[in-house]
């Protein structure tokens, strides 16, 4: 590993090249916030793939993809003459300083569920309205229920304890399954979104990310549908020429395979 000289200089060679690419290069010298934005939210997924394949070369190739955009907006922000890369360093620290009073202070705290209170009663204090203002409104769906409930739990409202938490579940299914046996069209959405809410939920109090867990499934549907699709054209079939028995087959030996490797 780098000493910290190291790593200083190698930031500031990334600056430095910020600097040349903004003065010479056509396509660069071309960008805006607004035309960055897309790829920066196309990085940051590159990067989540990344993280689930545990591959470390990637992560650290999309960790550089990144860190290139936060440079690159700082660029744009001292252009502007609005802020430059200290000012963001600088504002990043200080919020960390402020809300880690409990090391840059004398708070006490228990264990990491206080740090996490404490976290969002100071920002409360710093003029937040609600402590839910702080949830991107484009956040998916499914991350943006898991970060409300986080937040709401964090001022105090929530449950005791996962069995409560289960009923709750247990609860809004049974209230879905009566608006679909009614065919309310309407109910059946709204009851279908609050099994999904409370579902997140549950998934928070067994520490488990939902969204983690639903990708890994997605992975894990994709392998075993694209092996049948596979095993079809080795065969010379499609897979409409397969009655379900047989695709069940290959799915079922696809999931042998994979309990094998240690990949289910």
């Amino acid at each position: 590993m780098h000493t910290k000289e190291e790593k200083m200089q190698a930031f500031g060679r990334l600056l430095d090249i910020m600097d040349d690419l903004r003065e010479k290069c056509p396509w660069d010298r071309k960008q805006t916030f607004d035309s960055l934005r897309h790829l920066t939210i196309e990085e940051v997924y590159e990067l989540s793939d990344a993280i689930l394949d545990k591959d470390y070369d990637k992560i650290k190739e999309e960790l550089g993809d990144i860190l290139l955009h936060m440079v690159f907006y700082a660029k744009l922000g001292e252009e502007k003459g609005a802020f430059d890369i200290a000012d963001v360093a600088h504002a990043i620290s200080d919020k960390l300083i402020k809300r880690h009073p409990h090391i840059y202070g004398d708070v006490k705290v228990a264990d990491a569920d206080e740090v996490k209170r404490n976290w969002e009663a100071l920002k409360m204090k710093e003029g937040k309205k609600s402590v839910l203002e702080g949830v991107p409104r484009s956040l998916p769906a499914m991350i943006k229920a898991m970060r409300m409930q986080e937040k709401a739990a964090g001022a105090g409202f929530d449950w005791n304890e996962k069995g409560e938490v289960w009923e709750k579940v247990q609860e809004e299914l049974k209230e879905l399954e009566e608006a679909v046996e009614k065919d309310e069209k309407d109910k059946i959405e709204e009851e279908f979104g609050d099994v999904l809410f409370s579902l997140v939920n549950y998934a928070r109090f067994l520490g488990i990310n939902p969204e983690t867990a639903l990708e890994k499934i997605n992975r894990k549907f994709k392998n075993r549908f694209e092996y049948i699709e596979q095993k079809a054209a080795e065969q010379g079939k499609q897979l409409r020429d397969m009655d379900l028995a047989e695709m069940d087959r290959w799915w079922d030996e696809h999931k042998r395979q994979s309990a094998r490797k240690g990949e289910d």
